[in-house]
């Protein structure tokens, strides 16, 4: 997925960062409400992780106009905010979802997929294509009854390619969900990504529409 973490705390934000990029994620930082604009303004996201209090501005008010603008990025609030009238006015601002700081990051990474899935009508424990099999909260594959190590990109192209079931995702959409701002992609990184897809799961597993992007096929 494609990910925007609003942080002002640096150190937070990194480990944050650093937490949702091993699990195979493209995330992007910003420190106050402004980056934030410009950040949604510039890509796809496929969450934004909201702190309340930042330098320029209250996120709920934020959030507020995000929601009247017609912008509908899920967006889970995490804030040291703990009254319960306050999160109820964050969800009635337009949150998906609430944690309040300190937060186990594991719990958090659960918190994602779960509004990831409930965004994408996905609510299943597992996606059938043929023999293969996708476990999304797993994180895990298997062809048949084998499973399938790969790596975090790997996994985050598949799991890409699988909630688009026979829609074509453009290689620049697979960027995006791979790649943060500031990261350097080399120019066959999708192909190398998709041809060692490939190597594991069988050349069937997934389609390329020339011209156009790739799909998912039945392996």
């Amino acid at each position: 997925m494609r990910l925007l973490v609003i942080e002002d705390e640096p150190d937070l934000a990194s480990a944050v960062a650093e937490h949702l990029h091993a699990h195979g994620n493209a995330v992007d930082i910003a420190p106050d409400l402004a980056g934030a604009t410009a950040a949604l303004d510039g890509a796809d996201y496929d969450l934004a992780l909201l702190d309340l209090h930042l330098p320029d501005g209250d996120g709920i008010g934020w959030l507020r106009g995000l929601r009247r603008s017609g912008v509908r990025v899920p967006v889970l609030i995490a804030t040291a905010r703990d009254r319960i009238t306050e999160r109820i006015a964050g969800l009635d601002a337009g949150a998906d979802d609430y944690v309040v700081k300190p937060y186990d990051l594991d719990e958090l990474t659960a918190r994602i997929g779960a509004i990831r899935r409930r965004h994408d009508g996905r609510c299943e424990a597992e996606r059938r294509f043929g023999a293969l099999r996708l476990l999304p909260e797993r994180q895990a594959v298997f062809l048949g009854e084998v499973p399938v190590r790969l790596t975090p990109k790997e996994w985050a192209v598949l799991e890409r390619l699988s909630r688009r079931e026979g829609v074509t995702v453009t290689r620049a959409q697979l960027e995006d969900t791979l790649y943060a701002f500031d990261a350097e992609v080399e120019s066959n990184a999708i192909e190398a990504h998709v041809s060692r897809l490939r190597a594991k799961l069988g050349r069937q597993a997934i389609e390329t529409v020339r011209g156009f992007g790739y799909r998912i096929g039945r392996a």
